[in-house]
């Protein structure tokens, strides 16, 4: 690689960033209000987002025992059902600020500015400030990155750790330099802690890019890489010892698990059920559940499968170009020395690191039987983005040889007409803007290696009119997705796509077997949301309209059947009721967690917090998204009987009874009545139908039998509610 560049990407000096041009800092500026502005723009609109984890920040807000170990409730009955780390700064916030959309979500959003930021540094130090500017941009407009640092899912703080391990090695490469390296392990401990066993995806090429490429000898290598590991079983370690050698009666149950053990869920359904599809409780997904082919209900897996459907969409426009500039870049870059102290190592380091981790978490990703929700493809965004702008510099360097011309080229023509086929998944969007892509692209494309020719403004305009055409699909992608509130568990970015996964279409649906996966998507009017039918066909949830695509939950206001009317209060639309069960009707808990939980009344309010701060729990409800509904409404603590969706075997009926005798609960919320829904969290619908013979939902069912029997019913705002201070006999 030369090191001879045009200004816009100078080349840098090894182990140091390059002498910044004048432009940069208000570049660097304006990339990053320009990134607040779109993750902060009408934030409030999607009001509690995934209520199962604003519950458990309202939780950690008001107790310091819920703060550590991430309940779901004051009361510290259940945790969520992943380690807390991505909760502690929304709770902090709340803490700090009160409880409110803004007050969870604005750390969310800050991560993204973040994440954007330390890709530029890390960029910036081998390929300049232009590269840097353009990765940052890839990433900013990368459309499920829009939706993800605007959600309150554990993915955004997990995504900015990953970019932040990257960073580190890469700067712990330089000259072997310890102290980066302790920071990397740190970052994966505390990534661990995020969202267990997904942190580790990506450290096998970069530890094997250590062990060979460090400027040091092989055993320093060797020993620093021992010293990472160390300060990542730390990092990542401390919480897990704590929370194993904790007794359990004396704290909350782990939620997501069977056996009450934060290492089973790790190991199990956090970890290898992702990759096996055998996750206790969970509904199909997976080589031998319903659908086959490699499938099952989480979508075909496959090479092609994050460029497939709706999942395309979220993270594949840059993608193909990535891959080809990561080819062109370890090309050449390929005649430099093994060790990294040398400009050429250097890069090539940076591509090794950076396309190592999309192309392992890529086939993780395309692969996994397990459930795999489209908005999982966040954690490859930053590593899209930074070979885009990495192998943009050095092809620009080279421009001079015909190879790196023609590639350089054909890389932006290839852009060009996956943006055109993405923007005509979804009919009817913006028919004009996939024509000006193509076109645009396209005459770009066949333009630069002859602009220069004509004087380096022609060359600069040509160079704009190719990247404004790389941006303007993910762009507009970005504009939908922040112009929309975003509710319940599975969320994905930009307008409806034909064959688009969204939600649920129907799951455990009507008669016949369980649905497929119907269309629920954000956006204005539609009709309404997906239901099952029988043979366990799933149907869209409606087509686009013009003012844009369905609302998650995808019914009309007050509209959808089986389901709950109205809006929640604060911005967000409330998700429709689904057929078969979908809203969690039955005993134990249905196949939910796809949608957002009940609409609380002024009535049942009121009687929650009559006399709450006499309980320990104002009430109990089947499922984490009834009891959030309720909790969030109120302020108080609501017990998720069953955890996630019913399904947990938490309390056992003995518990339960013991509670009631002690007073510590004041009502039941039965299933029945207005707008009632399973629980939903991060992985909606991932337990089993929480009914009789379940895993954990023959527990539900014994309590919720029991308070039917042994309670006299009655009606609170539509709601079904009994008290458990006034038994029938």
């Amino acid at each position: 690689m030369t090191t001879a560049a045009l200004p816009i990407f100078p080349a840098a000096v090894a182990g140091a960033p390059t002498a910044r041009p004048r432009w940069e800092r208000p570049a660097l500026a304006g990339l990053l209000i320009a990134t607040a502005a779109l993750l902060l723009w009408d934030l409030g609109a999607s009001g509690y987002a995934n209520s199962f984890y604003s519950a458990a920040v309202q939780a950690g807000s008001e107790s310091w025992k819920a703060f550590f170990f991430g309940s779901s409730d004051a009361g510290n009955s259940i945790t969520v059902d992943k380690p807390p780390a991505a909760l502690w700064p929304m709770m902090l916030s709340v803490r700090l600020f009160g409880l409110g959309s803004w007050q969870i979500l604005v750390p969310q959003a800050l991560m993204g500015v973040a994440t954007t930021g330390v890709l530029y540094a890390s960029v910036r130090r081998q390929f300049g400030p232009g590269a840097a500017l353009l990765s940052g941009a890839a990433f900013a407009l990368t459309p499920v990155a829009a939706l993800m640092f605007r959600f309150n899912n554990p993915d955004a703080l997990l995504t900015l750790l990953l970019t932040v391990t990257v960073y580190c090695l890469l700067r712990a490469l330089e000259g072997a330099q310890t102290r980066w390296l302790l920071w990397a392990g740190a970052a994966v401990g505390f990534a661990f802690l995020t969202k267990t066993l997904q942190a580790f995806v990506i450290l096998p090429p970069l530890a094997v890019l250590y062990a060979v490429c460090a400027p040091t000898g092989l055993r320093r290598r060797l020993g620093q890489l021992l010293l990472a590991g160390g300060a990542m079983a730390v990092a990542g370690g401390w919480w897990v010892a704590v929370v194993e050698l904790w007794p359990a009666s004396s704290r909350p149950y782990i939620g997501g698990s069977q056996n009450n053990s934060f290492l089973e869920l790790t190991l199990g359904y956090n970890g290898l059920g992702r990759i096996n599809g055998n996750e206790t409780g969970s509904v199909g997904g997976g080589a031998g559940g319903p659908g086959g082919g490699g499938g099952g209900r989480w979508g075909e897996s496959g090479i092609d499968r994050l460029f497939s459907g709706n999942i395309g969409g979220q993270i594949s426009w840059l993608l193909p170009a990535a891959l080809v500039l990561l080819v062109a870049g370890l090309v050449i870059t390929w005649r430099a020395r093994r060790a990294t102290d040398s400009v050429d190592g250097m890069a090539r380091a940076a591509f090794l690191a950076w396309g190592g981790s999309l192309l392992i978490t890529a086939v993780v990703f395309s692969y996994m039987q397990g459930i795999f929700h489209e908005y999982y493809t966040v954690a490859l965004a930053p590593f899209v983005a930074a070979l885009i702008g990495m192998g943009v510099a050095v092809l620009w360097e080279e421009r001079g040889s015909a190879a790196a011309a023609v590639t350089l080229s054909g890389t932006l023509a290839l852009t060009a007409v996956w943006s055109y086929v993405l923007l005509g998944r979804a009919t009817g969007y913006l028919p004009w803007l996939r024509w000006a892509v193509l076109v645009g692209g396209l005459l770009a494309a066949v333009a630069l290696p002859f602009a220069g020719r004509a004087g380096r403004q022609v060359l600069r305009a040509t160079a704009g009119l190719g990247v404004a055409a790389a941006l303007a699909g993910p762009f507009a992608y970005c504009l939908t997705t922040v112009s929309t509130g975003h509710t319940g568990s599975i969320v994905t970015a930009g307008p409806a796509v034909a064959g688009g996964r969204g939600g649920p279409g129907g799951m455990m649906g009507g008669p016949g077997g369980p649905g497929g996966f119907g269309e629920l998507r954000q956006g204005g009017q539609g009709g309404q949301g997906g239901q099952g039918v029988p043979g366990g066909q799933g149907v869209p949830g409606g087509g686009p309209q013009p003012g844009g695509a369905l609302p998650q939950g995808a019914v009309p206001p007050g509209q959808g059947p089986g389901g709950t009317p109205g809006a929640d209060g604060r911005g967000a639309e409330r998700a429709g009721g689904f057929p078969g069960g979908m809203t969690g009707g039955g005993p134990g808990g249905g196949a939910g967690g796809l949608l957002n939980g009940a609409r609380v009344s002024a009535e049942a309010k009121a009687a929650l917090t009559a006399d709450a701060d006499t309980y320990t729990w104002a009430a109990a409800a089947i499922g984490s998204q009834n009891a959030a509904s309720y909790q969030l409404a109120t302020g108080v603590p609501v017990m998720p009987v069953g955890g996630f969706n019913g399904s947990d075997p938490s309390p056992t009926l003995e518990q339960f009874k013991q509670y009631v005798r002690d007073g510590k609960i004041h009502w039941f919320i039965g299933q029945g009545g207005s707008g009632t829904a399973a629980g939903a969290g991060e992985d909606g619908a991932r337990r089993g139908g929480g009914g009789p013979g379940g895993p954990g939902g023959g527990t539900s069912s014994e309590i919720e039998n029991w308070v039917k029997a042994t309670y006299k019913e009655s009606t609170v705002g539509g709601a079904t509610f009994y008290d458990l201070t006034a038994p029938t006999s």
